[in-house]
C-alpha cells in the first residue's frame, strides 16, 4: 500500500512538473535583440534628419511582451493592436513560419533588423511635406519610428508553437502618430 501512495504521489509530481514545465515554455519571454532594436530606430530616424535617439526601455519591453503574449494565446498569433487607451504608441509585425515541401513547419529565425527594416520601407510612401501616406499604402509603422518626440522604445515577440508563426510588439513613449502633426 505505501509502494503505492508513493508511486502515485511521484506520478502526480511529474504530472505536474510537465504540466507547469510546458506552460512556462509557452509564456516565455522570447529573447530580442534590444541593441539591434535600438541601432535600427535611430539607423532610420538619422536618415530622416531626425538627432534625438530612442533608448531602450525594460517598462515598455516587458508591457510589448504582454501584449505579444495575448495575441498568442487568444489570438493564435494573429495581429490586433492593444486597447486605445494605452499611453504607448504600437507597432505590430508577423512571420509565418519556414515551410518544407513536405508540409514541416519550423521556427524561422527572425533578426531584428529585419522587422525594423520592413517598418521603416514604408518611407518610400511617406510624403512630408504633406504629412501623409500614398494613396493606398501604410506608413504609420515608419512615421512611429521617426517620431522626434518619442524618445523610448521596448519590443517582444511571442511564437505559437504549433504553427512556429510570430507575432512582434513594440511599444513607444511618448506615442507619435498625433493626428495633425508632422513626426519631424
Amino acid at each position: 500500500m505505501t509502494t503505492s501512495r508513493h508511486t502515485i504521489i511521484n506520478i502526480t509530481l511529474i504530472s505536474l512538473f510537465c504540466c507547469l514545465t510546458l506552460f512556462t515554455l509557452s509564456v516565455r519571454a522570447e529573447a530580442v535583440d534590444a541593441k539591434a532594436i535600438v541601432a535600427e530606430h535611430n539607423k532610420l530616424r538619422a536618415e530622416a534628419g531626425v538627432t534625438e535617439a530612442l533608448r531602450y526601455s525594460p517598462s515598455l519591453a516587458r508591457s510589448a511582451q504582454t501584449w505579444a503574449n495575448h495575441l498568442q494565446k487568444s489570438h493564435h498569433c494573429q495581429m490586433q493592436h492593444s486597447s486605445q487607451e494605452i499611453p504607448y504608441g504600437e507597432n505590430l509585425y508577423w512571420s509565418s513560419a519556414k515551410i518544407w515541401s513536405d508540409g514541416r513547419k519550423e521556427l524561422r529565425t527572425v533578426p531584428a533588423a529585419e522587422v525594423i527594416t520592413s517598418w521603416g520601407s514604408e518611407k518610400a510612401d511617406y510624403d512630408h511635406a504633406r504629412n501623409e501616406c500614398s494613396a493606398g499604402a501604410m506608413c504609420g509603422h515608419y512615421t512611429q519610428i521617426i517620431w522626434r518626440k518619442t524618445t523610448q522604445v521596448g519590443c517582444a515577440m511571442a511564437t505559437c508553437s504549433d504553427s512556429n508563426e510570430q507575432v512582434w510588439v513594440c511599444h513607444y513613449l511618448p506615442a507619435g502618430n498625433i493626428s495633425g502633426e508632422k513626426p519631424y
